[in-house]
């Protein structure tokens, strides 16, 4: 059955939304580089999985480190068992470079999901296709 970081890493690489789904907590939290606040819960947070995974072009995991992070929700900034799966994936013909850090509950679910990217350019690109897909999805209101 293997850890969630593994069920994680291979529904990603599989594009099995509901495989994803599954690992999540209710209230579940994603932290992206092109939106200040988080999106929030399981249901945005898995429709803009949905987004991502139409979205990235040869989506890979290239590297994986685990210990703990205090976690950026709650008033008592307390850690968590997290991961970080280092990725590479093109969006619109840019090549992005980035991470993901992945925090877990006391049951080992997704509580926290953090994204960084780079460089500039490919985080343009990746916000502008986000957002067509969040509206295309109904997620998100026409600009």
């Amino acid at each position: 059955m293997g850890t969630t970081t593994d069920r994680f890493k291979a529904a990603v690489e599989a594009k099995e939304l509901d495989a994803v789904g599954e690992l999540f907590t209710e209230d579940v939290r994603l932290y992206s580089p092109v939106k200040f606040t988080p999106f929030e819960g399981r249901p945005m947070v898995l429709g803009l999985f949905g987004v991502l995974l139409r979205t990235f072009e040869d989506f890979r995991y290239v590297g994986e480190l685990t210990g703990s992070a205090q976690t950026a929700a709650g008033p008592d900034g307390g850690s968590a068992d997290s991961t970080v799966l280092i990725f590479r994936a093109t969006v619109n013909g840019k090549e992005i470079h980035g991470m993901d850090l992945i925090q877990f509950d006391g049951a080992g679910r997704i509580k926290e999901f953090t994204v960084m990217v780079r460089p500039q350019s490919a985080v343009h690109a990746l916000g502008e296709a986000v957002l067509a897909g969040l509206v295309e999805a109904g997620l998100a209101p026409q600009a």
